[in-house]
């Protein structure tokens, strides 16, 4: 059976399913799921005729199989939850509607079950809130609560759809604005999406959901200073609301005001004590400061309040430095005996930090296992394609050769000001921008987004600068336009700067752009940071990152980015010799004072001790690497992934000849 046939047996079943013949829908669900045994629609059909025909046993099967496929559908926690009303489980089944919720908050039937369990619960304040939403989805067109539903659970074209012809009719509804921009965000339509919440929000000053998604965008693309004026505006117009309050102390966070944000969080606190989500943002706060115990204590308090809270488990084992102790891992192992009464990313978060747990235990097999978990729960939300890729590599490496490198290096702006650091994350990289940032004439900065916001902006094209494909698009770009785009990075990435004459630009994928780097800044330094290739991308696969790398959560697929990488790098040094230089972490924890030398001397910059004694600097660091860096170096994490070899074939397989390099 192929898709169109699939799509037959749905519309079928749903016909037997409206004329009540439930046990024929049981049947028929069965025996199509033994061809598609993933299918969410044929198992959410099976839970819903069992329910209807009060076999509840067979009904929690088929949504308990709906669950384990994707523990992020939101219509089968509602199912769930049904399942269990209708057995008069009335506390578990408000359970799993909070669930429902969280993962598609159009539900009105959820909604409605929430506002009545709440209601006879005693709890006003929270069947106030459920109220509130429930108006909200109630009072929408019936095609914008279509969409939103459909936005929801992934169907996003359908969604579009309907969000455009609401426009052709209404071209100022501000959800149906709202809700485009949502999708455009979900499909990378990032532009669009900023200009339609930006309308919205001029349009409907006092709507607050949209101005704060608004914000949020503009963060999300590392606009940081719009953001951090949007969100102060945002605050000072509802002064009395702790939520836009938590949105301005996240901005003042990515500004590195951190002092003004953890005091904006103390305020928040006062307000609403002990919530656990404000718990969260101090901790991540207190720890970029290098404020270990105090970051410590706000996590584990947040745990203490919401158990289940997964962000907070993690963060705490994301410290790297923090053991968990026995009552601890039992308590997260309780958790995950009972998985499907998590919400999916706390799912994710809990088994990243069990693997963790275990792995400081040296029970290196159970960690794998609870590693690999969270990769696979991580993956099946990707659209991440290791080929396309390989295929950027390969124009890359046809296209922007020794020829035009050699032409292209007469243009761009003459600053000298940035070195950028490049490889793949868990490289060492944070060490060695530690190492840097120590120099006096250094700042240290972030992960910063702006030549990936240009290779985007070339990608598209705009009214002076046509779309071409990009990379070849770079050999027709004028001298004057490749100076424009070096003297605007220049401008742009001043907000973090401190005033130092040099600055560190370390986002790691930037390898993949090194050659539209020299294009616009010829004299800018370039560093990759190398690790054992088994090393590092374990060590990638064991991490669970804020957003991106999304190569990362499969061992084949990031074995097979770290060859392509390489492949990049050995065309760069041969493009461009000389200009880059490779610093291996292994070399520099064998010998940090010959390797810090190295890097000075490349840099032309004098030798300062503070380079070898980079832990004592108090600068924020926000990367996964923030509390190893503020330790003396040590020889620890060099050989770490031999403890997992036994489950590290695929790896080697993917890595190919690279294994042996």
């Amino acid at each position: 059976m192929n898709n169109s046939d699939l799509a037959e047996i749905h519309q079928k079943l749903e016909q037997l399913l409206r004329t009540k013949q439930y046990q024929t829908v049981i049947h028929q669900a069965e025996q199509a799921l033994r061809s598609f045994p993933d299918d969410l629609h044929l198992l959410y059909l099976g839970a819903v005729a069992a329910r209807y025909d009060c076999q509840f046993q067979v009904a929690q099967e088929f949504i308990d199989q709906l669950l384990n496929v994707d523990p992020s559908f939101g219509r089968g926690y509602q199912e769930k939850a049904h399942q269990l009303r209708d057995q008069h489980q009335l506390d578990p089944a408000y359970h799993y509607y909070q669930l429902a919720v969280r993962h598609n908050n159009a539900l009105i039937a959820a909604w409605t079950e929430m506002v009545r369990a709440e209601q006879r619960r005693g709890d006003l304040v929270a069947a106030q809130i459920s109220q509130q939403q429930l108006n909200y989805l109630s009072n929408l067109p019936k095609p914008l609560q279509v969409a939103l539903d459909h936005c929801n659970e992934g169907r996003f074209v359908k969604a579009e759809k309907l969000c455009r012809l609401v426009l052709s009719k209404q071209p100022k509804n501000i959800e149906a604005m709202r809700l485009l921009a949502e999708i455009g965000i979900k499909l990378g339509a990032m532009d669009d999406a900023e200009t339609l919440l930006n309308h919205a929000a001029s349009w409907a000053p006092k709507n607050v959901r949209v101005r704060t998604e608004y914000v949020q965008l503009l963060r999300k693309r590392q606009k940081y200073e719009a953001a951090l004026a949007e969100s102060k505006a945002l605050h000072q117009a509802f002064p009395e609301n702790s939520q836009c309050l938590s949105i301005y102390a996240i901005e003042l966070m990515q500004v590195g005001r951190y002092d003004e944000a953890i005091e904006a969080f103390n305020t928040v606190l006062a307000q609403q004590p002990n919530d656990p989500i404000t718990l969260v943002s101090k901790a991540h706060a207190l720890k970029t400061k290098g404020l270990q115990s105090e970051a410590v204590d706000c996590y584990r308090q947040a745990i203490a309040v919401k158990p289940e809270h997964g962000e907070a488990w993690y963060s705490l084992a994301n410290l790297k430095m923090v053991e968990f102790n026995d009552a601890e891992v039992s308590q997260m192992e309780q958790l995950m005996s009972k998985r499907q009464a998590l919400a999916g990313i706390d799912q994710t978060y809990l088994s990243f930090a069990l693997g963790k747990a275990m792995e400081d235990r040296e029970a290196f097999g159970e960690s794998f296992r609870y590693y690999a978990q969270g990769c696979e729960l991580k993956k099946q939300q990707s659209n991440y394609r290791g080929d396309a890729i390989s295929d950027e590599v390969d124009r890359q490496i046809a296209h922007i050769d020794s020829e035009y490198a050699a032409v292209s290096g007469n243009g761009g702006a003459a600053a000298k000001d940035p070195i950028f650091i490049v490889g793949l994350p868990r490289a060492g990289s944070t060490l060695l921008e530690q190492i840097l940032a120590s120099h006096s004439q250094v700042d240290g900065t972030l992960e910063l987004p702006n030549i990936l916001a240009l290779v985007h902006q070339l990608r598209r094209g705009d009214e002076q600068h046509p779309a071409g494909n990009y990379p070849e698009c770079l050999k027709n770009l004028p001298t004057e336009a490749l100076k424009e785009f070096g003297e605007a990075y220049i401008n742009d990435t001043q907000i973090h700067r401190s005033g130092a004459p040099f600055f560190i630009d370390k986002m790691p994928n930037n390898f993949r752009h090194i050659g539209l780097i020299k294009s616009i800044l010829p004299n800018a330094k370039i560093i990759d940071a190398r690790r054992h290739p088994m090393a590092c991308c374990f060590s990638g696969f064991k991490q669970l990152f804020a957003e991106g790398q999304e190569f990362s959560y499969s061992l084949t697929d990031i074995g097979h980015y770290y060859a392509d990488y390489v492949r990049l790098m050995d065309h760069w040094h041969s493009a461009y010799p000389g200009e880059i230089l490779t610093v291996d972490y292994e070399n520099v924890v064998d010998d940090l004072a010959g390797q810090v030398s190295a890097i000075l001397d490349y840099c032309e910059l004098p030798f300062e001790a503070a380079c070898i004694e980079f832990h004592n600097n108090k600068r924020s660091v926000r990367t996964a690497s923030s509390e190893q860096v503020r330790t003396p170096i040590y020889r620890q994490g060099v050989d770490q992934w031999r403890n997992f070899e036994p489950w590290l074939t695929e790896l080697k397989d993917a890595l190919g000849v690279t294994y042996r390099r």
